[in-house]
Order: structure tokens, then sequence, then C-alpha cells
């Protein structure tokens, strides 16, 4: 994969958060969404690449934009013979999420990425929209936690990993009704809970990263957004497994409310997916040779900072991992608008 790619995408998700970050707090998180859409979508364009959209603005949220197989970068277009030969390079599978955590955006509250992951064509699983449990750990518990054991189990070995006490822990899960037993076990465990309303590929993503103070992700949330974090984990060596969920009955969601266990079956198995229990790693879900993975802070994180606009200005903070370089890069920008003027560095 052509490296000039991994410096391309980060424009690309600076894009996005400035796009959406103009609506943070104005309480329109489909305004926050869209503009979020449309950046990282002009942006993507004007890359010199076959790209294909794996994991995008999919049947869920019927968007216009970034839907699934959408192709983009300049050698899909009909004119591409003018600018490139299409057959020279490799096409790339792209994971995207805009705007990972709308709500948060709308509401001002922190924790909003633009996120994407690309690899080499196959090298993404395409996850179906659906649900997925998920746990995501440091690099020291990878192959010794295991999603199959329960809460308790995982806490002790992780414990014992990273030589921390089980009252030392925390563990993020999201604040949902489906949640309730395991966050009662977390907590008789003696270990703390963090949660979180919107937001978990963030949270997988600070697992993997020393002195964030976040130490795992347990529950359930959506099943793209586990590939984006998977794409992460690779990227790190962070352990990170999804197993989709396709009873209504456990995700008790509205969304589902009219669905049945026996026809999320059917609809699993209409997509190719013959055993809907399969516990996947990371390397399942980002299987690819080369795995890249990007982030730019929409608000405050515990990783980044969110975009910051001046006078002529805007100032971003993003992230980008590597399989390629064995490299996580955190990349500070200024965008000077209109007339150069004096750089605010506060």
């Amino acid at each position: 994969m052509d490296s000039t790619i991994g410096l391309e995408i980060i424009e690309v998700v600076e894009q996005a958060a400035i796009a959406s970050a103009r609506f943070m707090g104005k309480g329109d998180k489909n305004g926050a969404d869209e503009a979020a859409v449309e950046a990282m979508r002009e942006r993507m364009n004007r890359i010199y690449m076959r790209g294909r959209i794996v994991i995008g603005e999919g049947e869920r949220d019927e968007a216009p934009m970034l839907y699934i197989g959408e192709e983009v970068g300049i050698c899909t277009r009909e004119d591409a013979k003018q600018y490139c030969n299409p057959d020279e390079l490799v096409q790339i599978d792209i994971a995207v999420d805009p705007c990972e955590g709308t709500n948060l955006v709308a509401k001002g509250q922190n924790g909003s990425m633009a996120v994407l992951a690309i690899s080499e064509k196959g090298g993404l699983f395409a996850a179906p929209d659906f649900y997925m449990n998920k746990l995501a750990a440091p690099p020291a518990a990878k192959g010794h936690v295991d999603i199959r054991k329960s809460a308790t189990d995982n806490l002790r070995i992780l414990s014992e990993c990273l030589e921390r006490s089980i009252e030392d822990l925390n563990v993020v899960v999201m604040d949902r009704a489906r949640h309730d037993e395991l966050i009662r076990e977390i907590r008789e465990c003696g270990a703390r809970v963090r949660l979180i309303s919107d937001g978990d590929v963030s949270a997988a993503l600070c697992c993997a990263f020393a002195g964030t103070n976040i130490h795992a992700l347990m529950g359930i949330g959506a099943a793209p957004e586990g590939v984006i974090s998977a794409a992460a984990m690779r990227c790190l060596g962070g352990h990170f497994q999804g197993q989709l969920v396709y009873d209504p009955a456990i995700v008790k969601t509205k969304e589902w409310a009219n669905m049945t266990r026996e026809g999320n079956l059917e609809r699993l198995t209409s997509m190719g997916i013959t055993d809907p229990d399969r516990v996947y790693d990371a390397e399942d879900l980002a299987g690819g040779q080369t795995v890249l993975f990007a982030a730019c802070g929409i608000t405050p994180g515990v990783l980044m900072e969110g975009v910051r606009f001046f006078t002529g200005g805007v100032r971003t903070q993003s992230l980008v991992i590597s399989t390629q370089s064995h490299t996580a890069r955190f990349v500070d920008t200024i965008h000077l608008q209109g007339q150069p003027k004096t750089i605010q560095l506060n």
C-alpha cells in the first residue's frame, strides 16, 4: 500500500472532524453526522487510490453518502484514465465512522471522533449492521482474557497480567439496560465501572495505551464499529474479540422491537455468515497484510483534544496507526484560513 495514503487519511479525518465540530453543542446530531460524512467523502475523492467502502453510513442510517459498496478515490472516476492507471493500483477497503458519537457532539460532551480504517481488498471484515459483544484489553492481556469467560474470570486474569489489584481496574461499559447484570458483576468483583453513553471505539483504543487509566471495554455495541476498533487494536497489539449478537431479547433496543431471533439468523445466513456464534479476534476482523487506522478528535477525549477554532484558523489533534510502519503518531495540526495570522498555541 502506498505510504503516502497514510498521510492523506490524516487529512480525511481532520476535515470530517472540523466539519462536524461546527455543530458541537447545537443539539443537531444529524447535522453533525452529515457534515462529517460530506467532508470525509470529498477529501477521499481527491486521493490517488481505488477505494471501496465496506463499512459506512449504510442501511441503518440510510445516509446518502459513504454507503456500503460506494467507490471513492480519483482512480474510481469514470474519467480515471486521464489521471492514473487504475490497473496498477491495489484496491483498498475502507471502514468509516465520520462522526463516532453523534450524540456527544450534539450535547457538547467529550469523546467524539472522526475515524476510519483501511486495508487492501478483503482485509477488513464487512460486518453486518448488527450488534456485537466486545472485549478489549491491553497488549499484556492479549490471548489471556477471553470473551467466552465471565467478567469475573477476565478481571482476575487482567489483574494478573497487569500486576494490578482488581480494585485498581477501570472497565468501560456502555450505559444500556442490557448491561445491568454485567455492571453489577464488575462492581461486585471490586473493579470500577466507567459508564459511557456513546463512543466505544475510543474506549477500545484507550485500552492499548498506558496511562489512560482504562483497562478494559466490555459489553455490546454496534458491529461495524467493532471492526474499526479491531483494526486499531491489530495495529497496536492490543486484545480485541467480538461476537455477533442477534437476539433482540439480549440487545434490548427499540430499533429491534419488531425483529425476531429467527428472522435475524436468516438475515445473517443470507449475508453469508454460516456460524453466527463465532468469536472473532482482531486478526479475523482486520486481517489484511497492511492495516491503517486514523482518528481525529471532534470533542476532547482521553487521547486527543477536540477541534479548537480561533481567529484565522483551526487546530486539530489526530492519531494514525499502521501495521506497515509499526508506529502510532499523534499529529497536532494548525489549519490556517484566510490571510496568515499569528498562530495561537494555547
